[in-house]
């Protein structure tokens, strides 16, 4: 079992930079449930983790560490990104995944337009996994899925769904031939009362801008989400994960009647 030299804690450190995790094709993950989530699905660079997480769970069921290292629990606060760091952290490859062109069309999906804030982002990606969106695709100007915030919004569900960073326009464009494109605006229409499909693409905007105008052109399907009662003043809009949550519920549950 390896220790933990200089060398490695900054290489870790470095980890924190969108350069470096490029550079290196790894991020960080950080807490006990996060990295038991990931370890069976993922391959893991390496693990930092206490005699006490050692000794409770069994490493040697996942055949993918290529290092382990036992360490204390001030070299795991050394280390972490965390203000309250747990027992194990862990360095993954990040996954390189690919969608089925041919399958696409068939299925629901998000495209995420400029997302900022690595809390929503991670929250939307939760969501997704929740309800059995296997494809999320964001613009090349969303937040990094692998930064750390983003990872540990997450919570285990990065390696359950696949994220795409796209030319958002050429991408929308390029679908819309064969699936329909809806997205969420303030003068759309009340999804409530609208006919929704089971297969199509779901944009969901930047906090503060909302969908882009080149981003709209290529929506056909606008949506609204309406408040309660109808006409009563309100706050100005919907924080984006929770949107989120709600339009993908209202597709989801159209599968059950």
């Amino acid at each position: 079992m390896a220790g933990l030299t200089k060398n490695k804690i900054k290489y870790i450190q470095s980890l924190k930079n969108k350069k470096d995790r490029d550079i290196y094709g790894t991020f960080v993950a950080e807490g006990d449930k996060i990295v038991l989530d990931l370890l069976p699905e993922m391959k893991c660079q390496a693990l930092l983790a206490t005699t006490d997480f050692i000794e409770k769970n069994n490493l040697s069921a996942f055949h993918d560490i290529e290092e382990l290292i036992e360490v204390s629990k001030s070299e795991i606060e050394r280390v972490s990104f965390q203000k309250n760091p747990q027992q194990v952290i862990a360095v993954f490859y990040q996954r390189k995944p690919s969608y089925d062109k041919m399958q696409l069309p068939h299925q629901l999906s998000l495209a995420l337009d400029g997302i900022q804030d690595p809390g929503n982002m991670g929250t939307i990606i939760r969501l997704a996994d929740w309800y059995g969106i296997e494809n999320v695709f964001c613009s090349k100007d969303t937040v990094d899925i692998y930064n750390p915030k983003v990872v540990q919004a997450t919570m285990g569900a990065l390696s359950r769904v696949n994220v795409y960073y796209e030319d958002m326009v050429s991408f929308l464009q390029s679908v819309s031939k064969e699936m329909p494109v809806y997205g969420t605006f303030l003068d759309g229409e009340d999804m409530y009362k609208t006919e929704l499909t089971q297969n199509g693409i779901i944009v969901m905007g930047n906090e503060g801008k909302g969908i882009s105008p080149d981003v709209e052109k290529a929506v056909s399907h606008k949506l609204l989400i309406p408040n309660y009662p109808v006409g009563r003043s309100t706050s100005e809009s919907l924080n984006v994960s929770v949107a989120t949550a709600i339009i993908c519920s209202e597709f989801r549950r159209l599968l059950l009647i």
